[in-house]
């Protein structure tokens, strides 16, 4: 008899821990990629998205869909016409195939968002500075194919007209021109901030602020921005070191791992990681990526996704003027 009344007592323990585990909202998880450039990344990245449900975002450098003989349409704001900080694309041929990556993208869910285009470092630039660039990158996307002699596939002119809605700053490295330059340009988001942990988005008047967390890392534990660039730097110094491939995957892997376990079981922000379109110490981080996607992406409470579709699935009060939050 006492151990009947035991079941009782507990029975309605589990049915309050199963309601409390429906009523968890939605974990996001938005990952990103800066530069956008080699062609065989942009499929390796949209196999992932294929095969885990993940839908990234794509921050665009323009100078990509110019190849060396067509660099001159290109000028930075107080540069010389033709000068890039990351170059530009191999060829004509190499430009168009990237254009059909951003392309097969959009169509199938991803976004495409402006990393500006010659990647150079905006901190001293004003709002014109801004504007200029932000010109700049609308014009070449849009005239992106016909620059490289092709034909660009129906509904190309409304995307490159109306389908850009955030920006990443190169460098992380903003100015006071910056945010009203967004605004005037239409952008939606900026997400070239940084918090010390996984945040909500906050609102500026019509531009919600995205900020990449630091998050513990390695034996130590100490915070890092949640991208691949920077633990390239702690892991090796900046110098490629493919023979530590293994373990700077594994480290990486448990960071992101760790921050995500952190929001799952806490207060479920969404968690934010970025990456670029480089290999980085034998490729380490895009394995720890891909092993991240197929491990936590494909849980039915988690929904790894664009910034523009977390904006769309967590719409933000027109009255509200402070908080972006789901």
């Amino acid at each position: 008899m006492r151990s009947g009344i035991r079941v009782l007592a507990v029975a309605p323990l589990l049915l309050l821990s199963a309601l409390a585990s429906a009523a968890q909202p939605t974990q996001y998880v938005i990952i990103s990629f800066d530069g956008a450039n080699d062609n065989a990344l942009w499929a390796r990245s949209l196999k992932l998205g294929d095969e885990t449900g993940a839908r990234f975002t794509y921050f665009l450098s323009c100078v990509y869909l110019l190849s060396a003989q067509d660099k001159a349409l290109y000028r930075g704001p107080g540069m010389k016409a033709g000068r890039s900080n990351v170059g530009f694309a191999i060829s004509k041929t190499d430009a168009t195939a990237r254009l059909g990556n951003i392309w097969a993208a959009y169509q199938t869910g991803h976004e495409i968002a402006s990393h500006g285009c010659g990647h150079f470092d905006g901190k001293g630039w004003s709002e014109t500075d801004w504007r200029a660039e932000f010109k700049a990158f609308s014009s070449i996307l849009s005239k992106g194919w016909e620059i490289n002699g092709a034909d660009a596939p129906a509904g190309w002119a409304d995307f490159a007209a109306n389908g850009i809605h955030g920006f990443r700053v190169p460098y992380l490295s903003t100015s006071p021109g910056l945010s009203p330059a967004l605004k005037r340009s239409g952008f939606a988001y900026d997400a070239s901030s940084v918090s010390r942990g996984p945040e909500m988005p906050v609102r500026d008047g019509s531009l919600t602020e995205f900020a990449l967390p630091m998050v513990p890392e390695g034996p130590s534990g100490r915070r890092i921005i949640a991208m691949d660039y920077n633990l390239f730097v702690r892991h090796s110094g900046g110098i490629e070191r493919a023979s530590g491939a293994d373990e700077f995957a594994e480290r990486t892997y448990r960071a992101f791992a760790d921050a995500f376990e952190a929001e799952y079981h806490g207060d479920r922000r969404p968690l934010q990681m970025g990456f670029h379109f480089q290999l980085m110490n034998g490729g380490a981080y895009w394995t720890a990526l891909e092993r991240f996607a197929r491990d936590f992406c494909v849980k039915p409470d988690v929904a790894c996704v664009s910034y523009a579709d977390w904006l769309r699935a967590n719409p933000v009060d027109a009255d509200d003027a402070v908080a972006a939050g789901g």
